[in-house]
């Protein structure tokens, strides 16, 4: 595109304006859409366009040195006269912009050259699964700016976090839904339906962003939903009554249910507090499939479901559009035929659109990531916390950091729901349910993630290592440094009738808020304290060892801080997750059966 025809901006597919530079790595503004231009020519074209810089201390040559202006860091001014082929400044020789043939004139200072300066806007990726593992940088403010307002936000009051990022552990609920929206999805969901959390995953990125768990919940799990706040349009507020004994799915679209009410549902279940949601109907699958090109599955049986209308050979192929959503939806063709199996299904599909996303087919194609992105954005709802570009971009790009083969695909461990006859749904199995919930709170990862100073680390283990004293003879005061209302309280009453630590006294609020909890002890209470760190599931971490040892009748100190969740809940969960829980990694292809 010549300098006489710039001003088409309608004509100008926004991918096709970067184009990456070999030299210095990055993605950079192309204005010319010429085909085979070479480096060279294009600082010729901009020595020949600008004139030559440095001629003058003062006047264009000054105004087109780069500095920051107010409306865009990416832009420079240029010099006065016919405009040439802009955005070029990476590209520049060391002469700071001279063509190539034409050397520094004598005596002047080489100009140095300038660093890269980069305007993130940002990737949205698969199921949105995808969108949760990746984060990129398209480098183009137009794009940005067209993605912000693609999407859409729901107010969800206390629901969620305010913050876009915290330091500890983050937990994004992601939902699907059976909502029809737009042509071609007639066929799908209930007629009118508001849209259910027909497929539910939480996924939880460990503190150090080292490792994450995505946590399938089935749609037919009984459970209570407790009351919630749905806003409004208008901005007013209704408070929806709790409703137990009831399925899952109906925690959205039920009863003006909003999806911070699918949030309060799954805290309610598990303890753990999701920060953010993100959710999507059916045309997020179709669009997002058909963007990266197609995702790769594989089938240990040929498939044929006149259902759903899939048909897939035997062994390793690709979906995109409505194969990969029936895929998604069929029941039939896959283990029992039950929603379990098919959830397992679900997990296989998003580590292998994953695995596709952070490709370096998909990571180097500015086309294709531009496709992508806009094509999520547009079916993608989010919380106010994080909606818009900027926010989604850093949430992005934070959870970016955990590397594929820690992420673990797992499902809810459920039983048959024992209230009925012959059983259709399924409730949450008490024991192995708590195991991996307790588990996920404490941050514990389900993968082998190489953990740095064993040394200390070990050191540190060993606090819990030794005799313990009898319950009678410990002796605590317990702090509340979280934020449960009335936890000091309550934790000393579990521990004087349950585990029988009657020298235990509540000492009321901390004098600031903590994080995790604490128990400080002298050296001469060390067996009082491993016995009160496994009452309570105390880790290693949380063990304060002094210098002096205590002198008379002193009390050790238990500060509660924001990961106790209750009286009689463990702190921390078991290393290791409960026996028979089939798990996935998000870097391994696993053929369906």
């Amino acid at each position: 595109m010549d300098a006489h025809s710039r001003g088409r901006a309608d004509d100008i597919d926004p991918a096709d304006q970067w184009v990456l530079n070999p030299h210095t790595g990055n993605y950079e503004l192309r204005l010319d859409h010429s085909t085979g231009e070479s480096s060279s020519s294009s600082r010729t074209a901009t020595a020949e366009g600008t004139g030559r810089r440095g001629d003058s201390r003062t006047g264009s040559a000054r105004e087109g040195s780069g500095r920051r202006g107010s409306g865009s860091r990416e832009r420079e001014a240029a010099p006065e006269g016919p405009r040439q082929v802009p955005g070029q400044r990476s590209r520049r020789s060391s002469q700071g912009g001279r063509g190539a043939a034409e050397p520094p004139a004598a005596g002047r200072r080489k100009r140095k050259p300038r660093k890269s300066r980069k305007k993130k806007a940002l990737l949205w990726t698969g199921g949105v699964m995808a969108f949760v593992v990746v984060g990129t940088s398209l480098t183009a403010y137009v794009v940005y700016q067209k993605l912000n307002g693609n999407i859409d936000a729901i107010d969800v009051g206390d629901a969620g976090s305010k913050n876009v990022v915290t330091d500890g552990p983050m937990n994004i609920l992601i939902i699907g839904t059976d909502k029809r929206t737009g042509k071609g999805n007639e066929g799908y969901g209930d007629k009118g339906s508001e849209g259910h959390a027909d497929t539910t995953i939480l996924f939880h990125v460990s503190e150090d962003r080292t490792n994450a768990t995505a946590m399938s919940i089935p749609r037919d799990l009984v459970t209570e939903i407790p009351e919630c706040e749905s806003k409004q349009p208008d901005g007013t507020s209704t408070v929806i009554p709790g409703t137990p004994n009831v399925r899952f799915n109906t925690s959205l679209g039920q009863n003006g249910r909003n999806p911070g009410c699918t949030m309060k549902t799954v805290e309610n279940i598990t303890g753990l507090k999701p920060d953010h949601f993100m959710m999507v109907d059916f045309n997020a699958v179709k669009a997002l499939t058909s963007a990266v090109g197609g995702v790769k599955v594989c089938m240990a049986k040929p498939v044929d479901d006149p259902k759903s209308h899939l048909k897939l050979p035997q062994g390793e192929s690709k979906v995109e559009g409505e194969q990969a959503l029936a895929l998604l939806r069929t029941r039939d063709s896959f283990g029992n035929r039950s929603d379990l199996d098919r959830i397992k299904v679900q997990q296989q599909f998003l580590g292998s659109m994953i695995r596709e996303m952070k490709s370096s087919d998909t990571l180097t194609n500015p086309k294709k990531l531009y496709s992508l992105a806009d094509a999520a954005t547009k079916a993608l709802t989010v919380d106010t916390a994080i909606g818009d570009a900027k926010k989604l971009m850093t949430l992005a790009e934070e959870i970016g950091k955990v590397d594929t083969k820690n992420i673990s695909f797992l499902t809810m461990p459920v039983i048959d729901n024992p209230a009925e006859p012959k059983p259709v749904t399924v409730v949450v199995d008490p024991v192995k349910g708590e195991q991996l919930f307790a588990m996920m709170r404490s941050d514990t990862s389900l993968t082998e993630v190489k953990q740095k100073e064993k040394a200390a680390k070990g050191k540190q283990a060993a606090l819990l290592k030794g005799p313990k004293a009898e319950a009678a003879d410990v002796r605590v005061d317990v702090l509340n440094g979280g934020e449960i209302a009335g936890a000091a309280g309550s934790t000393v009453t579990w521990l004087q009738n349950e585990q029988g630590v009657l020298k235990s006294t509540n000492k009321a609020n901390a004098p600031e808020k903590i994080k995790k909890t604490t128990l400080e002890y002298a050296p001469n209470q060390a067996d009082q304290a491993r016995a009160l760190a496994e009452m309570m599931g105390l880790p290693a971490t949380a063990m304060k060892k002094g210098t002096t040892d205590a002198v008379g009748l002193e009390a050790m100190v238990l500060t509660l801080g924001a990961d106790f969740k209750g009286a009689g809940q463990l702190i921390t969960g078991p290393a290791k997750p409960p026996k028979d829980i089939e798990k996935a990694s998000a870097d391994k292809a696993v053929c369906a059966e």
